[in-house]
């Protein structure tokens, strides 16, 4: 790689910075006037090493397709492990790896350029070339990040498939794709057992014609149907190769990867995320959010890398910025509920970024779980995934933080990317469930219907009226449906729509409210799930609940909560609940009805599956669960309502 060339000069009339300028990493200081929005991401740009500097910061003539640093040329993978080892670093540890059953590995960030050099020349003997895909599904083992490391250093735009989905989600993801490579594993663990992934991926690659060789990596040793010349099992194709490929470099709008938004119906989704940009704005924020010193903290980001959560902040960010993270396999009550805590303690974590639904299933255990474990080493957490209620704020900062570690609540998508809206952990302001303010540098706002922005204490739709750097480039082969998806609601203001509801607070501070799509009408009133969900959680007897809106011929809709209690709580005090409602909001956002469960259907990176609550509201056939961690919860909720565990009560 070439010595990283002199930024040219940044345009004459760049985007001004709303919200202000930055004197360091982590302050929001007012705009002095001396900065602009282009200038600051210049600067960030110049964190990372570039073989051929750019001629411009922003290209946004062609909107809603963005390209930032015009002319720039980088390889990913280099910026994410090459460049640290020759600046000295190799023997930091690049990855704590822990497995389910026990095993660990050890992986510093030369033994990390050793096995992403012997992938890529692997991939090369396959005759791949620059702008193939190559899909991935495996689990949370090295060799996930291997793979997508060595895509990425060789301009292989990687499409990664969570373990947990069917075969039939994995084939419509490489059918879209028309990916040429497959990489999966013989099997996974969960729950401390093996389960297969070679015999599903078989099933999915029976229909993509476009996939000529399945590579394959040994992990729990089950036996797997084969195909002979075009299955290559891992340790006998990369374990032979070189640990040694010079990189090239790639235009800045190379596409880096493709990621299939989750949840969707009809044909898949394709975010696409090119280079240049997406790795600028992760690198930034993960430092910036989690006032990363790479030197000193262990870093653990507890999310799958099937999803964006995993790409930017297990893998790019946190590589990008040379620190030390935890990657762990399982499950976290595998083979204990402390799993965890453990790991924390083992390793001396000192970032912990995890999903409100873990934490809320970490009360639901009990305080004296964590209690068991020496957590001290904690000093920032971090919460993504959803918008985190403030009873579940509270006992994550008490009980996991000790009550002095900041908590950063971090909102984005996987269509921005990276992290757009959070505090910083050395504000003092900290409110509990509110992300607050846009990232500098980043700009969002709360409009009403007509894009009009909202006064202070009201609510609306969010939307980012200025582009920013890691934002998607489009849906993969579909031009008109990133248009009409994301663009079209408030395209004469051309606002970025983000699906979401909000609300700003006296102070003028964010509160995230949930998809548009889980905002309630109920006799006219607009009544956020998330909401309802918070107030009944605030209940000292509620360990978890989901709130969907089920048709109701009098009010249009009607608030149906279901509730997991605590340990020892009275499972009669339905009454109670709706009544505690009512005083927190108010009469009208008092459910319908509340029903008592054991369990709620969850993805297994813990989102709620609100479809399948609703399914059960409206007395519907139990739609597709192929997606849940667990699919006979659901069974288990049916069981428990035909059981009597329900309350019957109308409105008030």
């Amino acid at each position: 790689m070439s010595p990283r060339s002199a930024h040219p000069a940044l345009p004459e009339n760049p985007l001004p910075l709303r919200g202000a300028a930055v004197s360091g990493p982590l302050e929001r200081a007012a705009d002095d006037g001396g900065q602009d929005r282009l200038a600051f991401w210049a600067r960030e740009a110049g964190q990372l090493h570039w073989d051929t500097g750019w001629d411009q910061v922003l290209d946004w003539t062609d909107a809603p397709f963005a390209r930032w640093f015009t002319g720039g040329r980088l390889n990913v993978a280099y910026n994410c492990v090459d460049r640290h080892v020759e600046a000295g670093h190799g023997a930091q540890v690049a990855f704590h790896w822990e497995g389910e059953p026990g095993d660990t590995r050890t992986i510093t960030y030369a033994e990390l350029r050793r096995e992403v050099c012997r992938t890529a020349n692997a991939l090369l003997c396959l005759g791949l070339t620059p702008g193939d895909r190559v899909a991935i599904q495996l689990p949370m083992i090295p060799e996930a990040v291997f793979a997508m490391l060595a895509c990425a250093r060789l301009g292989l735009p990687h499409s990664v498939v969570f373990g947990g989905f069917s075969p039939a989600a994995l084939q419509s993801r490489i059918d879209d794709a028309q990916a040429r490579l497959l990489i999966t594993a013989d099997g996974q663990y969960r729950r401390g057992g093996a389960e297969p992934m070679k015999a599903n991926t078989d099933e999915a690659t029976r229909g993509t014609p476009s996939v000529e060789h399945v590579l394959v990596v040994r992990r729990t040793g089950t036996d797997v149907p084969w195909t002979e010349g075009r299955d290559l099992w891992w340790h006998d194709l990369v374990d032979a190769q070189s640990d040694e490929h010079t990189p090239e470099p790639f235009d800045a709008e190379h596409p880096l990867f493709i990621l299939y938004t989750s949840g969707t119906t009809g044909s898949p989704k394709g975010i696409l995320h090119t280079s240049g940009g997406y790795l600028t704005q992760a690198a930034y924020t993960h430092r910036t959010v989690f006032d990363l010193d790479p030197d000193t903290d262990v870093y653990w980001c507890t999310a799958d890398i099937g999803w964006i959560t995993g790409h930017s902040y297990i893998v790019y960010g946190p590589l990008a910025n040379r620190a030390t993270s935890v990657m762990y396999e399982g499950t976290p009550n595998t083979p204990h509920e402390g799993r965890h805590f453990e790991i924390i303690e083992k390793y001396g974590v000192t970032v912990y970024y995890t999903a409100p639904t873990l934490i809320r299933t970490f009360m639901k255990w009990g305080e004296q779980i964590p209690a068991r474990h020496d957590l001290s080493s904690i000093r920032v957490l971090g919460s993504v995934g959803e918008p985190i209620n403030p009873e579940a704020w509270r006992w994550y900062r008490t009980h996991i933080g000790a009550g002095r570690a900041p908590i950063v609540d971090t909102w984005w998508q996987t269509e921005t990317g990276a992290v757009m809206i959070s505090p910083l952990p050395d504000e003092s302001c900290a409110k509990p469930g509110s992300a607050q303010a846009p990232l500098p540098g980043l700009s969002a706002k709360v409009v009403d219907d007509q894009g009009r922005q909202v006064g202070n204490g009201e609510s609306g739709y969010l939307v980012l009226d200025q582009p920013w750097p890691s934002m998607l480039r489009g849906i993969w082969g579909d031009e008109e449906r990133y248009r009409a998806t994301y663009w079209s609601r408030f395209a004469d203001q051309g606002y970025y729509f983000a699906g979401d509801g909000a609300r700003y607070d006296a102070d003028g501070d964010i509160w995230l409210l949930g998809r548009v799509d889980d905002v309630m009408n109920v006799s006219g009133h607009r009544i956020s799930t998330a909401e309802v969900e918070s107030a009944l959680v605030s209940h000292p007897a509620v360990a978890e609940a989901a709130v969907v809106g089920a048709s109701d011929a009098t009010t249009g809709q009607a608030i149906v909560a279901f509730v997991i209690l605590r340990a020892g709580a009275d499972p009669d005090l339905t009454a109670a609940l709706r009544e505690h409602v009512a005083q927190e909001i108010g009469p009208i956002a008092k459910p319908r009805q509340i029903m008592v469960v054991p369990e709620l259907p969850k993805t297994r990176s813990g989102k709620i599956m609100r479809r399948l609550l609703r399914d059960v509201a409206e007395h519907r056939e139990v739609g597709d669960v192929t997606t849940l961690a667990d699919a006979s919860v659901m069974d288990r909720i049916n069981a428990g309502l035909s059981g009597g565990q329900q309350d019957k009560a109308g409105p008030a």
